[in-house]
C-alpha cells in the first residue's frame, strides 16, 4: 500500500461513513438478538409446557410403567429443562418419536428438545435443520447376541443376520465395519425398540446392534437377559446430545447451559437437596454463581438468574441423575465410564459458569 492510498483511507470523511456503516450493523444485529431471545423461549413459556421427543421406549432412558408414567434419564433431563424454563418439572409433554420421524419432528415444532439417544455428527448438524446443544452421554455401538452362540468377538459374526434400525448411525457404522474387515451381513431392518424385540426374540436376526447403552436396557427388556451378552466390540463413537430446530441462537444456547449446570453442580458437590434449601449460602463462589447465575446473562437465555437452581433441585446433579437410572442403583447397572466427571478419567467437564 503506497502512502498516499493510506492516507486516502485516513480521510475523516471516509471514517466517519464507515463508522456509521458500523453502528448500522451492530444495531441490525443487536435486533436480531433480542428477537431470537423472544422467540422460542417465550413460546413456550406462553404454551406452559415443554414438549420433550423421547424413545418409544428404552430401559434406563425413556419407557411408560402400567399407569402411562414416564420415567428414565432422558425423562428426568426433560423434567430438568422444565424446571429452569418455566419453574415446574412436571411441566411437561413426552413426545414418542422413532429414528425416522425425529427430525422431522424438531423442525416441525411438534418437539421442543429431542432428548432420544440422537448421535452429534458432521451430516446431521448440517443437513437436518437442527442444533446440537451439548452432549449429556458419550456412548458407542455394540452387539448383542445369543449368549449359547459362544461368540467372543463381533468379527465372528460374519453371515449372520443383523437387526438394526434404518437411517440411524448404527446402519451406517455396520456398512463402514463390514467393509473394514471383509465380513457380510444380511440386514433386517427394524424401525423400533419393540420391532427389534419382536424379531430377536422369534429368531429372525443372530444380533442386535445399537449403542451400547440402548443394548443393555433392550437385554434387561427380554424374557430372560442372562441368556444374552453384549459383546466386547465398541465400533464407534456415539455423542448423544439435546437436538433443537437450528433457528434461535439464545434457545439453543440455554438448553445447552441448563446441561452444562447439572454437570458442574456434579463437580462443585451441589445435590438434589442442597438446591432445594433456597436459604443456603455456599462459601465458594462458583456455587454462588451457579446457583444465583448474573441477571443479564441469564435474561440473554431467556431465563431467571435462578434457573440452575431449579434444574439441579428438580431431580439432582448430573451424577444423581445417572446413578438413579443407569448406574448401580439401576437395573442396568452401566458403570459410569466415559461419562464419569473429569476429575474421575471420564469426559464430563463443564465450562466455567461465569
Amino acid at each position: 500500500m503506497t502512502p498516499a492510498s493510506l492516507f486516502d483511507l485516513m480521510d475523516p470523511r471516509r471514517l466517519a461513513k464507515g463508522a456509521a456503516a458500523f453502528a448500522l450493523g451492530f444495531a441490525v444485529s443487536h435486533s436480531d438478538v433480542d428477537a431470537a431471545v423472544s422467540s422460542h423461549m417465550d413460546e413456550v413459556q406462553r404454551r406452559g409446557v415443554l414438549r420433550c421427543g423421547v424413545d418409544t421406549g428404552l430401559v434406563g432412558f425413556a419407557q411408560t410403567d402400567e399407569t402411562g408414567n414416564w420415567s428414565g434419564f432422558e425423562v428426568d433431563l426433560c423434567r430438568a429443562y422444565a424446571a429452569a424454563f418455566l419453574n415446574d418439572p412436571d411441566r411437561t409433554e413426552f413426545v414418542p418419536t422413532t429414528t425416522l420421524d425425529r427430525f422431522r419432528a424438531v423442525r416441525d415444532g411438534e418437539v421442543d428438545i429431542l432428548l432420544r439417544n440422537t448421535s452429534w455428527t458432521l451430516s446431521r448438524a448440517t443437513r437436518q435443520g437442527v442444533r446440537f446443544s451439548g452432549i449429556y452421554y458419550y456412548d458407542g455401538q455394540g452387539f448383542l447376541t445369543p449368549a449359547d452362540l459362544g461368540l467372543t468377538s463381533a468379527q465372528e459374526l460374519s453371515g449372520a443376520r443383523i437387526c438394526v434400525q434404518p437411517e440411524t448411525t448404527s446402519a451406517l457404522n455396520l456398512e463402514d465395519y463390514a467393509e473394514r474387515y471383509g465380513l457380510t451381513f444380511t440386514i433386517v431392518s427394524v424401525e423400533t425398540v419393540a420391532d427389534a424385540r419382536t424379531a430377536y426374540e422369534a429368531g429372525q436376526c443372530d444380533a442386535f446392534t445399537s449403542d451400547v447403552s440402548r443394548l443393555a436396557g433392550f437385554r434387561r427388556s427380554l424374557s430372560e437377559p442372562e441368556r444374552h451378552m453384549v459383546l466386547p466390540d465398541v465400533i464407534s463413537k456415539e455423542p448423544l446430545a439435546p437436538v433443537v430446530k437450528d433457528d434461535d441462537d439464545a434457545f439453543a444456547m440455554a438448553v445447552e447451559w441448563v446441561l452444562t449446570s447439572l454437570i458442574a453442580a456434579e463437580e462443585y458437590g451441589v445435590t438434589q437437596l442442597q438446591a432445594l434449601d433456597e436459604n443456603e449460602i455456599s462459601n465458594r463462589p462458583e456455587v454462588r454463581r451457579l446457583l444465583e447465575v448474573d441477571e443479564e446473562i441469564s435474561a440473554s437465555l431467556g431465563l431467571e438468574a435462578d434457573f440452575a437452581r431449579r434444574a439441579i433441585a428438580a431431580g439432582g446433579h448430573y451424577g444423581e441423575l445417572f446413578e438413579r437410572n443407569l448406574g448401580e442403583a439401576s437395573p442396568l447397572q452401566l458403570e459410569r465410564g466415559l461419562n464419569a466427571q473429569w476429575k474421575e478419567g471420564g469426559l464430563m467437564y463443564a465450562p466455567p459458569v461465569r
